[in-house]
Protein backbone atom coordinates (compact mmCIF):
# COMPACT_ATOMS: atom_id res chain seq x y z
CA UNK A 1 0.00 0.00 0.00
CA UNK A 2 0.92 3.56 -0.27
CA UNK A 3 2.98 5.06 2.84
CA UNK A 4 1.37 8.27 2.58
CA UNK A 5 -2.09 6.22 2.83
CA UNK A 6 -0.81 4.49 6.23
CA UNK A 7 0.93 7.15 7.51
CA UNK A 8 -2.26 9.41 7.54
CA UNK A 9 -4.40 6.43 8.74
CA UNK A 10 -1.43 6.26 11.88
CA UNK A 11 -1.55 9.88 12.46
CA UNK A 12 -5.55 9.87 12.21
CA UNK A 13 -5.76 6.39 14.27
CA UNK A 14 -3.67 7.23 16.86
CA UNK A 15 -4.63 11.21 17.32
CA UNK A 16 -0.96 12.01 17.30
CA UNK A 17 -1.48 15.48 17.78
CA UNK A 18 -3.70 15.67 20.85
CA UNK A 19 -1.04 15.26 23.27
CA UNK A 20 1.58 17.51 24.66
CA UNK A 21 4.63 14.96 24.03
CA UNK A 22 8.06 16.16 23.99
CA UNK A 23 8.55 13.17 21.30
CA UNK A 24 7.93 14.51 17.61
CA UNK A 25 5.23 11.18 16.64
CA UNK A 26 4.38 10.52 13.39
CA UNK A 27 6.31 10.06 10.58
CA UNK A 28 10.56 10.84 11.67
CA UNK A 29 12.27 9.40 9.02
CA UNK A 30 10.82 9.01 5.24
CA UNK A 31 11.69 5.62 3.79
CA UNK A 32 10.01 4.07 0.51
CA UNK A 33 6.87 5.10 -0.94
CA UNK A 34 5.34 1.65 -1.27
CA UNK A 35 4.60 -0.60 1.73
CA UNK A 36 4.34 -4.19 1.67
CA UNK A 37 5.69 -5.41 5.38
CA UNK A 38 6.33 -3.44 8.64
CA UNK A 39 8.31 -4.27 11.47
CA UNK A 40 7.28 -2.54 15.21
CA UNK A 41 9.46 -2.38 17.82
CA UNK A 42 9.97 -0.70 21.48
CA UNK A 43 12.89 1.30 21.08
CA UNK A 44 14.49 3.11 17.66
CA UNK A 45 18.07 1.97 18.16
CA UNK A 46 20.71 0.26 15.77
CA UNK A 47 20.02 -2.76 16.60
CA UNK A 48 15.90 -2.91 16.07
CA UNK A 49 16.91 -0.76 12.67
CA UNK A 50 19.76 -3.59 11.91
CA UNK A 51 16.64 -6.12 12.30
CA UNK A 52 14.47 -4.04 10.15
CA UNK A 53 17.07 -4.72 7.34
CA UNK A 54 17.44 -8.33 7.85
CA UNK A 55 13.55 -9.35 7.81
CA UNK A 56 13.01 -7.08 4.66
CA UNK A 57 10.42 -4.24 6.43
CA UNK A 58 9.80 -1.07 4.20
CA UNK A 59 8.29 0.61 7.75
CA UNK A 60 9.00 0.54 11.13
CA UNK A 61 7.21 1.48 13.76
CA UNK A 62 8.50 2.48 17.40
CA UNK A 63 7.03 3.62 20.87
CA UNK A 64 10.36 5.38 21.38
CA UNK A 65 11.66 7.26 18.66
CA UNK A 66 14.63 9.16 17.79
CA UNK A 67 13.82 13.18 18.09
CA UNK A 68 12.45 14.44 21.53
CA UNK A 69 11.90 18.02 21.04
CA UNK A 70 15.38 18.95 20.86
CA UNK A 71 17.65 19.53 17.42
CA UNK A 72 19.52 16.43 17.20
CA UNK A 73 23.15 16.38 15.30
CA UNK A 74 23.35 13.70 12.91
CA UNK A 75 27.36 12.87 13.49
CA UNK A 76 28.51 9.24 14.90
CA UNK A 77 26.19 6.89 15.88
CA UNK A 78 23.45 9.07 15.38
CA UNK A 79 24.17 9.24 11.84
CA UNK A 80 24.75 5.85 11.54
CA UNK A 81 21.46 5.09 12.37
CA UNK A 82 19.94 7.26 10.08
CA UNK A 83 22.30 5.80 7.23
CA UNK A 84 21.26 2.26 8.20
CA UNK A 85 17.27 3.51 7.39
CA UNK A 86 17.83 5.53 4.21
CA UNK A 87 20.40 3.18 3.20
CA UNK A 88 17.98 0.22 2.90
CA UNK A 89 14.98 2.76 2.01
CA UNK A 90 13.01 1.79 5.47
CA UNK A 91 10.73 4.62 6.72
CA UNK A 92 10.37 4.96 10.65
CA UNK A 93 7.28 5.75 12.45
CA UNK A 94 7.39 6.95 16.31
CA UNK A 95 4.05 6.84 18.74
CA UNK A 96 5.01 7.81 22.37
CA UNK A 97 2.22 8.98 24.23
CA UNK A 98 -0.47 8.37 21.67
CA UNK A 99 0.23 5.01 21.99
CA UNK A 100 0.25 4.78 25.77
CA UNK A 101 -3.28 6.09 26.09
CA UNK A 102 -4.94 4.90 23.21
CA UNK A 103 -8.09 2.92 24.11
CA UNK A 104 -7.93 0.39 21.91
CA UNK A 105 -4.33 -1.10 20.98
CA UNK A 106 -2.68 1.63 23.79
CA UNK A 107 0.15 -0.26 26.15
CA UNK A 108 -2.42 0.77 29.13
CA UNK A 109 -4.94 -0.46 27.66
CA UNK A 110 -4.37 -3.31 26.48
CA UNK A 111 -2.17 -4.25 29.23
CA UNK A 112 -5.19 -3.97 31.60
CA UNK A 113 -7.36 -6.26 29.45
CA UNK A 114 -5.05 -8.61 29.60
CA UNK A 115 -4.72 -8.44 33.90
CA UNK A 116 -8.87 -9.03 33.46
CA UNK A 117 -9.22 -5.48 34.48
CA UNK A 118 -12.87 -4.22 33.43
CA UNK A 119 -14.84 -1.04 33.89
CA UNK A 120 -11.79 0.81 31.80
CA UNK A 121 -11.50 4.58 32.38
CA UNK A 122 -8.86 6.69 31.76
CA UNK A 123 -6.37 7.39 34.22
CA UNK A 124 -2.53 9.25 35.01
CA UNK A 125 -2.69 12.77 34.09
CA UNK A 126 0.30 14.09 32.05
CA UNK A 127 -0.16 18.30 30.80
CA UNK A 128 -3.62 18.11 31.31
CA UNK A 129 -4.08 14.00 29.66
CA UNK A 130 -4.97 11.46 30.56
CA UNK A 131 -2.03 8.52 29.43
CA UNK A 132 -2.85 5.20 31.10
CA UNK A 133 -5.94 3.65 32.30
CA UNK A 134 -7.79 2.54 35.67
CA UNK A 135 -10.33 -0.31 36.47
CA UNK A 136 -11.89 -3.22 38.15
CA UNK A 137 -9.94 -6.60 39.59
CA UNK A 138 -12.09 -9.68 39.40
CA UNK A 139 -13.47 -10.30 42.78
CA UNK A 140 -10.91 -12.01 44.85
CA UNK A 141 -7.88 -10.88 43.04
CA UNK A 142 -4.84 -10.47 45.09
CA UNK A 143 -1.63 -8.88 44.69
CA UNK A 144 -0.07 -12.19 44.46
CA UNK A 145 -2.06 -12.67 41.46
CA UNK A 146 -1.63 -9.53 39.67
CA UNK A 147 2.37 -9.74 40.23
CA UNK A 148 1.93 -13.68 39.12
CA UNK A 149 0.21 -12.01 35.98
CA UNK A 150 2.60 -9.96 35.05
CA UNK A 151 5.16 -12.52 35.18
CA UNK A 152 3.78 -14.66 32.90
CA UNK A 153 2.64 -11.77 30.38
CA UNK A 154 6.28 -10.20 30.24
CA UNK A 155 8.36 -13.23 31.08
CA UNK A 156 10.32 -11.47 34.18
CA UNK A 157 10.02 -10.85 37.70
CA UNK A 158 8.00 -7.94 38.96
CA UNK A 159 8.99 -5.74 41.76
CA UNK A 160 6.64 -5.76 44.55
CA UNK A 161 6.05 -2.80 47.11
CA UNK A 162 3.35 -4.30 49.13
CA UNK A 163 2.31 -0.61 51.26
CA UNK A 164 -1.21 -1.69 51.23
CA UNK A 165 -3.58 -4.74 51.80
CA UNK A 166 -3.29 -8.03 49.84
CA UNK A 167 -6.63 -8.24 48.12
CA UNK A 168 -6.98 -5.99 45.18
CA UNK A 169 -10.13 -4.23 43.48
CA UNK A 170 -9.35 -1.54 41.76
CA UNK A 171 -6.14 -0.25 39.92
CA UNK A 172 -4.07 1.66 37.82
CA UNK A 173 -1.71 0.95 35.52
CA UNK A 174 0.81 3.82 33.73
CA UNK A 175 3.66 1.99 31.55
CA UNK A 176 6.92 3.26 31.26
CA UNK A 177 8.59 5.51 34.01
CA UNK A 178 5.64 6.95 35.48
CA UNK A 179 6.53 6.13 39.50
CA UNK A 180 4.87 9.45 40.80
CA UNK A 181 1.43 8.56 39.30
CA UNK A 182 1.44 6.52 42.81
CA UNK A 183 -0.16 9.85 44.31
CA UNK A 184 -2.65 10.26 41.97
CA UNK A 185 -3.67 6.37 42.61
CA UNK A 186 -3.58 6.95 46.14
CA UNK A 187 -6.03 9.94 46.04
CA UNK A 188 -8.34 7.99 43.55
CA UNK A 189 -8.48 5.07 46.43
CA UNK A 190 -6.73 2.31 43.75
CA UNK A 191 -5.06 -0.10 45.34
CA UNK A 192 -2.74 -0.87 43.27
CA UNK A 193 -0.30 0.99 41.00
CA UNK A 194 1.04 -0.67 38.07
CA UNK A 195 4.15 1.14 36.47
CA UNK A 196 7.05 0.11 34.68
CA UNK A 197 10.53 1.40 36.41
CA UNK A 198 10.93 2.51 40.05
CA UNK A 199 12.16 5.81 41.10
CA UNK A 200 14.14 5.76 44.75
CA UNK A 201 12.76 8.66 46.15
CA UNK A 202 9.22 7.42 45.33
CA UNK A 203 9.92 3.96 47.50
CA UNK A 204 8.89 5.26 50.73
CA UNK A 205 5.56 7.03 49.09
CA UNK A 206 4.01 3.32 48.94
CA UNK A 207 4.19 2.05 52.33
CA UNK A 208 3.29 5.43 53.95
CA UNK A 209 0.69 5.89 51.49
CA UNK A 210 -0.09 2.72 52.13
CA UNK A 211 -0.85 2.04 48.42
CA UNK A 212 0.31 -1.34 47.02
CA UNK A 213 3.06 -0.63 43.61
CA UNK A 214 4.16 -3.01 40.84
CA UNK A 215 6.96 -1.86 39.24
CA UNK A 216 6.77 -4.47 36.16
CA UNK A 217 9.78 -2.93 33.60
CA UNK A 218 9.73 0.06 31.66
CA UNK A 219 10.47 -1.94 28.22
CA UNK A 220 8.43 -5.35 29.51
CA UNK A 221 5.39 -2.64 29.56
CA UNK A 222 5.71 -0.79 26.42
CA UNK A 223 5.69 -4.31 24.05
CA UNK A 224 1.87 -4.48 24.34
CA UNK A 225 1.04 -1.15 22.41
CA UNK A 226 3.27 -1.81 19.04
CA UNK A 227 2.43 -5.34 18.81
CA UNK A 228 -1.36 -4.80 19.05
CA UNK A 229 -1.21 -1.56 16.69
CA UNK A 230 0.68 -3.90 14.08
CA UNK A 231 -2.12 -6.63 14.36
CA UNK A 232 -4.32 -3.47 13.78
CA UNK A 233 -2.93 -2.22 10.75
CA UNK A 234 -2.66 -5.79 9.74
CA UNK A 235 -6.75 -6.64 9.76
CA UNK A 236 -6.95 -3.25 8.10
CA UNK A 237 -4.87 -3.19 5.34
CA UNK A 238 -3.55 -7.23 5.41
CA UNK A 239 -0.05 -5.93 5.58
CA UNK A 240 2.14 -8.74 7.45
CA UNK A 241 4.18 -7.82 10.24
CA UNK A 242 7.37 -8.33 12.64
CA UNK A 243 7.99 -7.74 16.85
CA UNK A 244 11.82 -7.19 16.90
CA UNK A 245 12.46 -7.72 20.34
CA UNK A 246 15.21 -6.12 21.92
CA UNK A 247 14.74 -6.03 25.60
CA UNK A 248 16.40 -3.28 27.57
CA UNK A 249 16.30 -5.13 31.61
CA UNK A 250 15.00 -2.07 32.78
Amino acid sequence: MQRDRLVTWLDDFLKIHDYPDLALNGLQVEGKETIERIGVAVDAAQATFDDAVAAGVDLLIVHHGLFWGQPLAIRGHVKKRIQTLLDAGIGLYAAHLPLDAHPEVGNNAVLARELGMVDLEPFGSYKGVKIGFKGRFPAGTTLHDVADRLGQLTGMQSLVHQGGGDLISRGGIVSGAAAWTLVEADEEGLDVFITGEPKHEVFHEAFERRINVVYAGHYDTETFGVKALAARIEAEFGLPWTFFDRPTGL
